[in-house]
């Protein structure tokens, strides 16, 4: 069997070409926003060699493979389905007004396909340690806990992306604040929920007698929060509906809880 870290260092490049066919594509598209429904995509992928590059615990690392195809799939069909017809995000636009249109399709590569690939590459340890080692030929405590967290990570991550899709293609509610549902405990029901997901993966990793892949999972919490999730929308959010601070006060950023009065 390949050692852990060749097998590790080898899903770079495999990664990168995902990545780097996907910025060919967008440079002919003049729209990078397209990369968005990769990421998801692109975590199934490297589940399916860290798969077959590994001989671990094939009960654990088929569940593993699953519950990574299931999470990242239905995340890329989602985004595929709610950038579909809407053009290049905000956010790109502005980067590609900044470093100016004529040259933006170079710096594209380095600014968003190699660092989400890079980024991908970084979070993606913990299936490759919950796949490569194999303490015992049986499921354990943490194997279990690892499917519960994942499954409450995937409930609140898709049942949250439904219940705003489903509550902003009501032309009644534009302008209003979603506050039911996943809602109601948490402002972002979406993001906790991917970050749970990430540390379900962690738990299979620890069961498999991994622990330092977990750090895979701390950065995917660390972008979720601070980075590219939670912090840049809350920001947005605040400059453009002034009933957002009331909801700040009574809800919780992050982690579900009841209500404030």
């Amino acid at each position: 069997m390949t050692p852990f870290i060749e097998t590790y260092l080898w899903a770079f490049p495999v990664i990168m070409i995902l990545m780097t066919s996907v910025w060919i594509v967008s440079v002919f598209l003049k729209n990078a926003s397209i990369v968005d429904p990769f990421w998801g995509l692109g975590f199934v992928l490297a589940a399916f060699y860290y798969y077959f590059q590994t001989e671990g615990f094939e009960t654990r690392q088929l569940i593993v493979l699953v519950l990574t195809s299931l999470w990242g799939l239905r995340l890329s069909i989602f985004l595929f389905w709610r950038n579909a017809g809407k053009g290049e995000d905000y956010r790109y636009q502005n980067f590609r007004q900044n470093f100016g249109p004529e040259r933006y399709w170079w710096f594209s590569f380095f600014q968003v396909f190699l660092l989400q690939g890079v980024l991908m590459w970084l979070v993606s340890a913990p299936l490759l340690g919950a796949m490569y080692f194999a303490p015992s030929g049986s499921l354990g405590v943490f194997d279990y806990v690892a499917m519960a967290v994942w499954l409450i990570g995937f409930v609140f991550e898709a049942g949250g992306d439904f219940q705003l899709a489903r509550f902003k293609s009501n032309p009644e509610n534009k302008g209003k604040l979603l506050q039911s549902g996943f809602w109601k405990y948490t402002r972002h029901p979406n993001y906790f929920g991917d970050s749970a997901v990430w540390w379900g993966f962690a738990l299979f990793s620890i069961a498999a007698g991994c622990v330092l892949p977990v750090l895979g999972s701390l950065l995917m919490t660390f972008l979720i929060i601070k980075i590219s999730g939670v912090a840049l929308l809350e920001k947005s959010l605040k400059d453009k509906k002034p009933a957002y601070q009331e909801y700040v006060r009574k809800t919780s950023a992050f982690i579900p809880w009841f209500t404030k009065r």
